[in-house]
């Protein structure tokens, strides 16, 4: 198979099953990877969604390990973070997750896990790419085997790092029909709650259908008149969380981080202060400011946003959409350790009078240009940006980027109101469309 284009992207390997995400690419991407090993026997963990193609890539997945000299270990349906535990407490060489996040049933994706429970870097992505067509020397077959206990492990790291008494809190639980649909209930009832579960009966094609994360109306909806003080929406791999409370008002990842922070820094733990990216809300900058929290902001994902923490020794970082990081925990986003966090935050509080800050009217549009390039360059928009951020000064605030694989601009403004939100950014999305449309 030749390449003609870089395959991994921001969150690994991923595109529709079965066209472009094929089995044979995921035999080659295990065995290229296992070959990336410098172990005489590498050690592979492979653990997957809900979706139906999961069983027919992670069998291929196997198989290439195997192929390769490697042994591949299957750990069934476990969220992403229990990858990222288990690689590293088990002693494994690496851990390949078979899951598209919060996409729909139809895409799937495979992505890497270190030794240490990070993510791959770039570098190492590379050297697997590099691999994929390469006459590597023929090895001993390998072995694929079962990982027996890997949801029991998962459970006792969140149970240590979140030894919380929940009796007679009832919680309710939209497990997006995916890879949380059994861990999420089993931590929550382990520690004495009362859950209620949503979207938790996946039949292969309804993860992320209107429910998780992405539908955080679904949950919303569920949560009125239920009696449960508080609600969690994970997404169909689990590491991302979003929050709604019991009058059915959604709360994303900023607002959560944002709790979490100040509960931390009242403890002395929240060491180097807390890294987001450049969508975290003005709210979020302002509440963190007035409670003297040092923030680091750093490019969309969550791959920047932990290489900023492990840089700058920072214990607590995430983005809006819910992707939290405590290294206290895990190197990697965690929706069930993040709503556990919340809770231990939350104390007998409800959640809307706990969050620390209040979210600013965003408006948010995308522009379509000719060349989304030519944004560095576009002198006239920058002037009117810096025109427009000089009026929102300690108000507000204006964001312009370019999407990384379209031809769009995206224009977001924060503001006291939303009106003037939209006016603000009407007059830039004018000066964009006129000067690279």
């Amino acid at each position: 198979m030749t390449r003609e284009r870089k395959l991994f992207g921001t969150d690994g390997v991923r595109g529709e099953a079965g066209t472009f995400l094929s089995a044979e690419l995921a035999s080659a991407l295990g065995r290229a990877a296992a070959a990336s090993v410098e172990a005489e026997r590498p050690q592979l963990l492979i653990v997957r969604d809900t979706r139906e193609s999961g069983p027919m890539l992670e069998a291929a997945l196997a198989a290439g390990i195997a192929a390769a000299g490697g042994d591949a270990l299957l750990g069934g349906v476990l969220p992403t973070p229990a990858a990222a535990i288990l690689v590293k407490r088990l002693g494994l060489d690496l851990a390949a997750v078979v899951s598209a996040s919060h996409n729909p049933y139809r895409d799937n994706g495979i992505k890497f896990f270190s030794a240490d429970g990070t993510k791959l870097g770039e570098g190492a992505e590379a050297r697997i790419e590099s691999l994929l067509d390469a006459d590597l020397a023929a090895a001993e077959p390998g072995r694929v085997r079962e990982l027996n206990g890997g949801l029991e492990d998962y459970l006792r790291a969140l149970q240590a790092a979140f030894p919380l008494d929940l009796f007679g809190r009832k919680v309710m639980l939209d497990c997006a029909n995916g890879a949380t649909h059994r861990a999420a209930p089993a931590i929550f009832e382990r520690l004495g709650a009362e859950v209620e579960t949503i979207a938790a009966e996946p039949d292969g094609r309804n993860i992320n259908a209107g429910c998780g994360s992405t539908h955080i109306e679904s949950l919303a909806a569920h949560m009125i008149g239920s009696g449960a003080e508080i609600g969690f929406a994970f997404d169909g791999d689990g590491d991302r969380v979003l929050a709604v409370d019991s009058f059915g008002h959604p709360h994303d990842g900023d607002e959560l981080l944002a709790l979490a922070a100040l509960g931390m820094a009242g403890r002395g733990e929240l060491s180097g202060g807390v890294a987001v990216t450049v969508m975290s809300n003005y709210g979020f900058h302002r509440a963190m400011e007035e409670a003297g929290v040092e923030v680091a902001v750093t490019k969309v994902g969550d791959r920047h946003v932990l290489e900023e923490m492990r840089r700058n020794g920072r214990t607590l970082g995430g983005e809006q959409s819910g992707h939290i990081i405590t290294s206290r925990f895990a190197l990697t986003g965690d929706g069930i350790a993040a709503a556990l966090m919340t809770m231990r935050e939350l104390g007998s509080r409800e959640l809307l009078e706990a969050i620390p800050m209040r979210k600013l009217p965003q408006t948010l549009v995308n522009v379509e240009v000719a060349d989304r390039l030519a944004l560095a360059g576009a002198t006239a928009v920058w002037e009117a940006v810096e025109r427009e951020s000089e009026g929102l000064k300690g108000r507000g605030r204006v964001l312009l980027r370019a999407s990384g694989t379209e031809p769009l601009v995206r224009v977001m403004v924060e503001a006291e109101s939303a009106d003037e939100a939209d006016a603000v950014c009407e007059r830039l999305v004018g000066v964009v469309r006129r000067e690279l449309g």
